[in-house]
């Protein structure tokens, strides 16, 4: 039977050759076979979201809310830094042309936020040693109904990464069922300034990769607060790392459908990422290096779309 992670421990993905199983089996609501598949946690509330909402008209979504869990001052070396990166990220927020957003932001410390009704702080308390990433998600997918949302698409974010303008607009203007998957996306390394674009691949580029590989800030899923399944679901789903938010976002009924361009923009190299603390930034600095956009109009077009506080660099 899998077991819980532990409180610092992010949980391990499915084999492949498992989820396809279970994905089948759901399919053919065969619970039978689905018990002898043991699924884990997130498969288990996927699936009984998957149970609520079957006979279920999708309620209209009325906005996104952003959830951000934020580094602790006591584990990175520029707290200064991290403030000036988070307001990067808000200021895009705070920019979109649809203002019907909200944004929690999770730490053990205020940091420095923008006055704006639509940004919440939650305090984080837990003294658990190690890596605190997955618990602040957890908590703030427990407590982010305190908001009173109503029907919302619902999507992590991390304090790092940039958003790029009208994604708000389009998520609320489209209405997908299930939410959205960032295919399509942008990756700077920050240490040289070069960006890459993120994107399915094709014959012609087999290397390329999608969004939603790479970067955590890649997934925002429908949630009904009226279903308890939901909200167990969202917080069971971001225990994973996000190459399994599609296969669970499937699992649970509600497929994610693309958004339509480069939305979000992922930042390496800055000095305090969360992967380069676990040695697995290389691989993507690679990736930029080998699909760096080169094309000044394009570059001077991204550059358009992330309207920026002075104290950040554009990309």
């Amino acid at each position: 039977m899998p077991r819980e992670p532990s409180a610092s421990v992010q949980a391990p993905a499915t084999p492949k050759w498992r989820r396809l199983a279970l994905s089948l089996a759901a399919r053919l609501k065969r619970h039978d076979l689905i018990g002898r598949l043991s699924p884990g946690p997130s498969e288990t509330a996927a699936l009984a979201l998957r149970e609520a909402i079957a006979h279920r008209v999708p309620p209209l979504r009325k906005q996104v809310v952003f959830l951000i869990p934020l580094v602790g001052p006591d584990q990175v070396g520029d707290w200064q830094g991290v403030n000036t990166r988070l307001r990067a990220t808000l200021q895009c927020m705070i920019a979109q042309n649809d203002p019907h957003w909200q944004a929690i932001i999770c730490c053990q410390e205020r940091p420095d936020l923008p006055e704006d009704r639509r940004i919440h702080f939650l305090p984080f308390a837990d003294p658990t040693p190690g890596n605190d990433k997955w618990r602040k998600l957890a908590t703030l997918y427990r407590q982010f109904d305190r908001l009173d949302t109503g029907p919302c698409y619902v999507m992590s974010f991390d304090a790092d990464d940039l958003m790029r303008q009208g994604m708000v607009k389009e998520m609320l203007r489209r209405q997908a069922p299930g939410g959205y998957l960032v295919e399509q996306g942008l990756v700077m390394d920050d240490a040289t300034g070069v960006i890459a674009r993120a994107d399915t691949p094709t014959l012609k580029e087999p290397g390329r990769k999608p969004f939603w590989k790479l970067c955590g800030s890649c997934a925002a899923l429908a949630h009904d607060p009226d279903l308890p399944e939901s909200a167990r679901f969202l917080e069971q789903m971001t225990q994973h790392e996000h190459r399994m938010f599609p296969y669970l976002a499937r699992l649970a009924g509600r497929p994610l459908a693309p958004l339509s361009f480069a939305s979000v923009l992922y930042v390496l190299n800055h000095g305090e990422n969360f992967g380069a603390r676990r040695g697995r930034v290389g691989f993507k600095t690679r990736f930029v290096e080998r699909f760096r956009i080169d094309d000044p109009e394009e570059l001077a077009r991204i550059a358009e779309g992330f309207p920026l506080p002075e104290d950040h660099p554009a990309p």
